[in-house]
């Protein structure tokens, strides 16, 4: 059973949560997550500037 994520670093822009993680591989990862009810947008990204930017040019379609 694998280890849950420790999420760190964590901001809110609009209504995605920008975090980072450690992957099992001990690299650190970031995802942008959208919270809005109906919106199913996630993404994982390599480094920090692509998720804040996929966050901050994130449009929900529920």
């Amino acid at each position: 059973m694998p280890r849950p994520r420790r999420f760190y670093d964590v901001i809110r822009i609009g209504p995605v949560q920008v975090a980072s993680y450690y992957d099992g591989h001990g690299h650190t990862k970031h995802t942008a997550t959208c919270t809005a009810p109906g919106c199913s947008f996630s993404t994982d990204k390599h480094d920090r500037a692509g998720a804040e930017l996929a966050a901050k040019t994130h449009r929900c379609q529920p």
